[in-house]
Parts: C-alpha cells; sequence; structure tokens
C-alpha cells in the first residue's frame, strides 16, 4: 500500500467517524461539506492525480470515486437517522395532553432535497477530466468586456459578438460589465496568472454557469452550464486536441458513442472545429432533438489564436495551445436521454425525482 493510499484510507476513515458522530443535520452537512467539498482531503488527493502515471491515475481515480460514493451513502444514511429522530422529538413536543386523549399533530410527510442532475453531472465531468491530467478552476461570473470579449480577440463592434446574447449589468459605463456569455474568461485569468507568476504551462477545466439571450428550445436554455478546457505547453497539436475529445467522450458517454470535428468558426482560435457525438436519444437514427441528424453539437474547439497569446503575454512562438468549451446541460441532456433540455427548470417533481 503506498503512501497516497494510506492518505486515502485516514480521509476516507476520518470524514466516516465525523459523518456518524454528527448529532444534528447542520452539524452533518458541515461534516459533509469537509469530507467531499472542494477543500476536502478528498479534493485534494484528487487534485494530485496530475503527477501520477496514466495506469496510476485511472486506479487512483476509480478509488477516490469509490470513496466518495461511501461518504456520500453515509452521509445520506446518517441524514435519514437524525430527520427521523428530530422529527419524533417535534412530534411528541407537539402533542396536545387533554387529560386521558393525547392529540398528536401529524403533518405531511417530505422528503429532502438534493443537488440535482446538473452538478451530478458536472462532478462527473471534473472526475472524468481529473483523472486525464487537467486541474479544475473557477471564474466570476461577473465579467468586464475585456475579459469577455476583447482579450479573446472579438473587439467592440466585431462581427463575431453577434454570436453572443449579452445580459448587460448597470455598473460603471455602459456595456462594460457583463454576465459572461461562456465561461472562456475564466482562461484569460488563468494565462494572466501563469504568465505573472512563471507557471506555466497549464493544463486545466473550467465549469460554470453562462447567461445568454437565447430564446429557450429543446437544446437552449437562458441560463446554462459550460466546461471549458485550456492547454498551453510546447508543442502542442491539433492531434492531441481531438485526442483529448475523443477520449472525454468514450470515458463519459460509452465506448457505442463517437465524436466528430467539423470546421467552425471561434475569433479566438484557429484552426476552429465544432465537435459532435452520437446523438443517445436515438443513437444515430435522427430525431427531434437532434433535428433527425443522428449528431448533438457539444460545443466547439480549436488551437489557441496567437492574438490571445499576445493579449496576455504570452509568446506564441514558444508556446501553443488549444481550448475547447462545451454544455454541460447538453451533456446531462444527452447522458439522461432528456428529449427536451426546458424539462430541467419545469420543477415537475415527477421529473426531478428521477435523479435523486
Amino acid at each position: 500500500m503506498t503512501d497516497w493510499d494510506l492518505d486515502l484510507e485516514r480521509a476516507s476513515s476520518a470524514a466516516l467517524a465525523a459523518l456518524a458522530g454528527a448529532a444534528t443535520v447542520d452539524e452533518l452537512e458541515a461534516a459533509a461539506a469537509a469530507a467531499t467539498g472542494k477543500r476536502s482531503p478528498l479534493a485534494s488527493l484528487q487534485r494530485s492525480l496530475g503527477a501520477a502515471e496514466p495506469a496510476e491515475r485511472r486506479r487512483r481515480g476509480a478509488q477516490i470515486q469509490a470513496a466518495r460514493a461511501r461518504l456520500e451513502l453515509a452521509a445520506a444514511q446518517r441524514r435519514d437517522e437524525l430527520l427521523a429522530s428530530e422529527r419524533t422529538a417535534w412530534l411528541a413536543a407537539d402533542a396536545l395532553d387533554l387529560g386521558d386523549v393525547i392529540v398528536t399533530n401529524r403533518p405531511w410527510s417530505v422528503t429532502m432535497g438534493h443537488g440535482g442532475l446538473i452538478p451530478a453531472v458536472q462532478a462527473e465531468l471534473e472526475d472524468v477530466f481529473v483523472a486525464m491530467g487537467f486541474q479544475v478552476a473557477e471564474g466570476p461570473e461577473v465579467e468586464t468586456d475585456w475579459y469577455n470579449f476583447e482579450a479573446l480577440n472579438i473587439p467592440p463592434a466585431h462581427p463575431a459578438r453577434g454570436l453572443w446574447d449579452t445580459f448587460y449589468v448597470d455598473l460603471g459605463e455602459p456595456e462594460t460589465i457583463v454576465l459572461r456569455t461562456h465561461t472562456s474568461p475564466t482562461q484569460v485569468h488563468l494565462m494572466e496568472q501563469a504568465v505573472a507568476t512563471g507557471t506555466l504551462p497549464i493544463h486545466s477545466v473550467m465549469p460554470g454557469r453562462c447567461y445568454r439571450r437565447d430564446t429557450p428550445d429543446a437544446r437552449h436554455l437562458a441560463t446554462f452550464h459550460q466546461v471549458e478546457g485550456l492547454v498551453v505547453d510546447r508543442g502542442i497539436t491539433f492531434a492531441d486536441l481531438a485526442g483529448v475529445i475523443e477520449t472525454f467522450t468514450r470515458a463519459f458517454f460509452g465506448p457505442d458513442i463517437q465524436s466528430r470535428l467539423r470546421p467552425g468558426y471561434f475569433p479566438f482560435t484557429e484552426p476552429s472545429a465544432e465537435f459532435e457525438i452520437t446523438c443517445t436519444i436515438c443513437r444515430g437514427a435522427g430525431c427531434r432533438t437532434c433535428s433527425h441528424t443522428g449528431w448533438i453539437e457539444l460545443g466547439g474547439c480549436g488551437m489557441m489564436d496567437p492574438d490571445v497569446f499576445a493579449a496576455v503575454g504570452i509568446d506564441p512562438d514558444e508556446w501553443s495551445g488549444f481550448a475547447f468549451g462545451f454544455g454541460i446541460d447538453r451533456c446531462a441532456q444527452m447522458r439522461a436521454g432528456i428529449a427536451d433540455l426546458r424539462a430541467l427548470t419545469d420543477n415537475d417533481v415527477r421529473f426531478l425525482e428521477q435523479f435523486s
């Protein structure tokens, strides 16, 4: 057993003990956050996978997922116990003593809520990319125009701005602060930080919520979630990008789902491509969700444009890289076989309970 395995065993045992020792639901939630949150020992061990060899990385990644599942199950069981105990105590305290008759108020039974489909899919996506050697980064949802557009080779009045129907925030000068239309601004923050601290290369993914004034339909929502990836290193080629896309597709959707790249246009990458996967609703036969093409577009990708590198002070003659981005909601739709994305926001309990 390696030191890493011992660290994982100690972290799991300590977390299980903390969950079992929680005396109230509030204490349990705090213990659960400490056990599986982004600052937990489990998350730290997960971030360390990038330094391991590929075979060892896969083994450790599977162990982390198993440990996380054990902790989540233990938390759920302890939560049920505490809720049952609290409800019994509440009913006893609320009983009315009418001499020889005791009347107890019995409310309708309720069930605990849960994180929902999108957070669960986002966690799975993060696990897939961490196992491939990426780190997970986050950025602000309210951005300046420079980070959201200009640093990404989209200056004012550029025709490409028509691709994004933007929500502007009433702060500062008009049209200078926006709700981010994609998670690409986080890439700019990462590159700036790497240049300032001398920590190139970069291998990161950036999940998060985005906003566009889109008309909701079977495949689009005005508030949605994206995950983007950024690799900046020496000697990176388009073949590396295609390999990452194919590896992700098979790892997340299964070996029978294929990916394909077709030429596209994005101001911050050149050459650019749109990548699609086999429609998981009809398995490629053609249906309403995929517009009867058999393929579903997940997102875009391409090699980093030298102008973007210049905006953050990276020498394009020394460094190269690629970026990709796709919708987490679309991944959830394809993974769960949801014909219409609007079902995610309808708050129909019969639908939501399927993903508890």
